[in-house]
């Protein structure tokens, strides 16, 4: 298999794994607030938000990477 072949599946995985990153930060953001220091637990939340913004443009983005010509 061609090295470019491997391309699609390797991005796929990594558009996967962006929300279960997501899921996993926000466990530890709340446990943090809960339990530490609230303004840790906001820097956190306000890093969950620049991957939110970022998310429908990677989504459409490897879309179109994906797509067959």
């Amino acid at each position: 298999m061609p090295n470019s072949d491997l391309l699609p599946s390797l991005l796929q995985k990594l558009n996967e794994n962006q929300p279960a990153l997501e899921a996993a930060i926000m466990e530890l953001s709340i446990w943090v607030e809960q339990h530490w220091s609230p303004g840790v637990a906001e820097n956190v939340l306000g890093a969950l938000d620049t991957i939110d913004r970022n998310e429908e443009f990677i989504k459409l983005t490897l879309a179109v990477l994906m797509t067959p010509e």
